[in-house]
């Protein structure tokens, strides 16, 4: 890791005439966003509260996959469903909530209980869901599965 401050630059890029707003960065493909349908948009591209609740639940699952690593915690696979809602909370629209619903599969014989701690552990070192105000609540399952190539 570099050392702190990190700085993250992004441009928005917006035309009279055009809905999308075009979203870049270095060295990553520009992306297009626009108001989301329950704001009147057309809801067919990211939105800055979609792309908030895609930061929440990648930063997520990316921290899981850091202290796994480090953990030396074999998985298989970690599918991650994430639900933010936005409120209204005296007078300020915010998001106020993350559900964070995450199902891992482990190799046969690896501890279910280290996994669980290191799932409650990833979303406490979230640093993207650790900058907001919002709660997170996570539920979490853990099924063990055998490879196929040992079935053979």
């Amino acid at each position: 890791m570099q050392p702190l401050p990190h700085h993250y630059s992004v441009t928005a890029l917006a035309n009279t005439g055009v809905d999308d707003v075009t979203l870049e960065t270095e060295c990553v493909e520009s992306m297009r966003s626009n108001t989301p349908l329950e704001f009147g948009g057309p809801g067919d591209r990211w939105s800055p509260e979609t792309l908030m609740v895609a930061a929440v639940v990648d930063c997520f699952v990316l921290t899981f996959r850091g202290i796994a690593l480090a953990s030396k915690l074999p998985w298989t696979s970690l599918n991650c469903d994430v639900v933010g809602t936005l409120d209204r909370v005296d007078g300020v629209t915010q998001f106020t909530h993350f559900d964070v619903d995450a199902r891992l599969q482990l190799p046969d014989g690896t501890s279910e209980a280290l996994a669980h701690r290191l799932l409650i552990k990833a979303e406490g070192r979230c640093l993207i869901a650790r900058s907001l105000k919002a709660e997170t609540t996570l539920r979490v399952s853990i099924e063990s599965v055998t490879p196929m190539a040992m079935l053979s």
